[in-house]
């Protein structure tokens, strides 16, 4: 694996990024609880015949951890992955994130088009719903104060055990304490700082509507079934963008490429390759209908 180093075109800060393999280019964008090793077992897989990237975030060592709340914002968080994209000549890339990260690769698809061959998105939807924002951003409050108070280590133990995430556990104990093994290193300051400045103050994703309506490029997105911040919203988007699909993971929670690798990657090396040939279109208008079966007269 060759890693190196990238710097913001915004505000200087350096970036980590790993990639392997050669082929067309796929970048995967981590999670808040992860970082670029969430995605071992994508790239492991997807090496073989992808150039598969993937990077920390700021505020994730080893990438640079800021000290000032300004230089974390969703805004911020697209910019840096066009920055790798360009800085990497990787496009036109197909991007692949979970919750945080994809929330960065829909709106980089929505943003710059020109560069995205295609945007696989998991577990998006988390404080979208406007009846539930201010709970939500309540909640990221609460969480920030934690880290800043009793460190990442301490918070990993309650934050990696929630409701969406006790169904990897059960399923893959020895995968989930890798995985809270990981948060627990992560920087408490740069996770504070994340979660008050992109995830408490990202927009809703519905706050874009009318340009996600208009969205033509392959979009994939995919939820487990049991990740309840996550299901609406995705099915939402599904319904709104007319090049979405949807895949939902059965007795499933938010941690989706860990929990369940063999699915994921299953699922999105099919995505893939229809889009690679083609066969990835826009929705058949004909099927949008109030009526069930079309024979209401």
């Amino acid at each position: 694996m060759k890693g190196s180093r990238i710097r913001s075109t915004v505000d200087g800060i350096s970036l980590y990024v790993e990639e392997t393999g050669s082929g067309p280019s796929l970048v995967f964008i981590h999670e808040f609880a992860g970082d670029h090793r969430s995605w071992e077992p994508q790239l492991r897989h997807f090496g073989r015949r992808f150039r598969s990237v993937t990077y920390s975030a700021r505020g994730y060592p080893p990438s640079d951890v800021p000290e000032d709340i300004a230089f974390y914002s969703q805004e911020l968080a697209i910019q840096d992955c066009v920055d790798v994209i360009s800085q990497l000549d990787l496009a036109p890339v197909h991007l692949v994130g979970l919750s945080m990260g994809g929330f960065c690769a829909l709106h980089v698809a929505r943003e710059r088009p020109e560069l995205v061959a295609s945007a696989t998105i998991g577990g998006v939807g988390y404080g979208a719903a406007y009846e539930t924002r201010e709970a939500f951003r309540r909640e990221c409050e609460t969480i920030a104060r934690a880290f800043e108070e009793e460190g990442s280590a301490e918070v990993a133990k309650r934050y990696a055990r929630g409701p969406s995430r006790v169904q990897f556990l059960n399923k893959d104990p020895r995968g989930h304490v890798e995985f809270e093994t990981m948060l627990a290193s992560h920087s408490s300051l740069g996770s504070a700082l994340t979660m008050r400045g992109f995830q408490k103050e990202r927009p809703s994703i519905f706050d874009f509507t009318d340009e996600l309506a208009q969205l033509a490029v392959p979009l994939l997105i995919m939820v487990g079934d049991e990740d309840d911040g996550a299901i609406d919203a995705s099915v939402a988007l599904k319904r709104l963008i007319p090049t979405a699909g949807l895949a939902i993971f059965p007795r499933s929670g938010h941690t989706l490429n860990l929990e369940e690798p063999t699915r994921f990657n299953s699922i999105l090396e099919s995505f893939l390759l229809d889009v690679s040939v083609g066969a990835w279109s826009e929705r058949d208008p004909r099927s949008r209908s109030n009526s069930t079966t079309g024979m209401d007269g």
